[in-house]
């Protein structure tokens, strides 16, 4: 109910926003500007307006900062240290998306807000680009859908504890907003919010968004039965990365080239990622690992792997006593002596059963935001991603 009438008051809220954001915002000039490549990106030397992106939480923000270089101004929505399942944009923060020349978002029911801000500036020149477009979701929650493209995926489900639901199906996605495909560039991270990039060129518009997204209506955060968590495969990455890489195209074709050498950079990167992760984890002991978070579908489907959670697909969703003895019952018989938690959220869960069993406790982070601890160590996606690996490794050879 609070979460309701906070999406109200944001509506009416907008209205004032829109005025003050009113055709004041500068479109990138179509003047060109002279490039160089550095450290991998091409950059942009002129003094021309940069295009104005918002990412909806940190992959997006990380892909996206990738590609554009410093061609455009990236900001990040949701703040560092917050989880993105409980963000909702402030009056603030909707007034910025309507100032924005481009908004990227995950989709498959990530931003469960995503379609209120969106109908909300439909009439502004506001280019929308979903990055999970094209890839084959995972139903969630026993729901078959798949993600606008008819196709199915594969999910090897081995254990009924498992709540991960790897599968296929259909997810009616009608109108992906002008669902463009991008890519990457090189990344020295210093901050979420870092106004790193800039842009000029032409804003090309689609904005005709259609917003059924069948799991993106609604506050709720099973995400309406899709599993949105595909960035924690690289192989699926690289193609968020295309995605972003397109539609920033269609928005500023003058730089197009550009975007694809940043992207081209990023990707060859995401590359020798998969390549890791794959080398890495191929003569496993064991397939299985316990999380307490049903994030890891997508990265234990592409590299044969099986995840047994504790809870859903939400990070604040308890489990049942039920599911809770069940689980105890499966680490017992199957020997497991690793239960992972994850950054953003109470580890409380993870560090019962740990105890009931005599396992211990470690992370398996599933990157839906940096802690202030990461953003001093200037971790970035990849950097986390290879922790990843070594706690797999850690908990699948015991």
């Amino acid at each position: 109910m609070i979460k309701s009438y906070k999406r109200i008051l944001a509506a009416f809220s907008l209205s004032a926003a829109l005025a003050v954001a009113g055709c004041g915002s500068a479109k990138p000039s179509e003047s060109n500007g002279s490039m160089n490549t550095t450290n991998s990106q091409v950059t942009d030397t002129s003094t021309a307006a940069k295009l104005k992106i918002k990412t909806s939480f940190y992959p997006m923000y990380e892909f996206t900062r990738q590609v554009a270089g410093d061609m455009a101004d990236v900001e990040n929505l949701v703040p560092a240290g917050v989880e993105p399942h409980d963000w909702e944009p402030t009056p603030q923060d909707m007034a910025g998306i309507a100032d924005a020349d481009v908004i990227v978002y995950n989709g498959a029911g990530m931003e469960s807000w995503i379609d209120q801000v969106l109908d909300s500036v439909k009439d502004r020149d506001l280019k929308v680009i979903e990055a999970s477009q094209g890839i084959e979701i995972m139903e969630g929650e026993g729901h078959s859908h798949s993600h606008d493209h008819g196709a199915e995926g594969e999910h090897s489900q081995e254990d009924e504890h498992a709540h991960d639901h790897g599968a296929e199906g259909e997810h009616s996605h009608e109108d992906e907003h002008a669902h463009d495909h991008g890519a990457e560039g090189e990344h020295s991270h210093e901050d979420e919010h870092a106004h790193d990039h800039g842009a000029e060129g032409e804003h090309s518009h689609e904005d005709e968004h259609a917003h059924d997204h069948g799991a993106e209506g609604g506050h709720h955060h099973d995400h309406g039965g899709l599993d949105p968590h595909v960035w924690l495969s690289p192989a699926l990455a690289i193609q968020q990365v295309r995605n972003i890489e397109q539609g920033l195209a269609e928005a500023d074709p003058q730089h197009k080239d550009a975007y694809k050498a940043n992207a081209d950079a990023y990707v060859s990167k995401l590359e020798a990622l998969d390549q890791e992760f794959k080398e890495g984890l191929k003569d496993s002991k064991r397939k299985d690992f316990i999380t307490q978070h049903a994030a890891f579908g997508y990265l234990a489907k592409e590299y044969g792997l099986t995840q047994v959670p504790i809870a859903g697909l939400s990070p604040d969703q308890e489990p049942s006593a039920s599911q809770m003895a069940k689980i105890i019952e499966f680490a017992k018989e199957n020997n497991v002596n690793t239960i992972f938690f994850e950054t953003l959220v109470a580890s409380n869960v993870a560090e019962t059963i740990a105890a009931e069993i005599g396992a211990t406790t470690a992370v398996l982070n599933p990157i839906e935001g940096l802690t202030e601890e990461d953003i001093s160590k200037q971790l970035d996606y990849i950097a986390i991603m290879r922790q990843n690996l070594q706690a797999l490794q850690a908990a699948l050879n015991e």
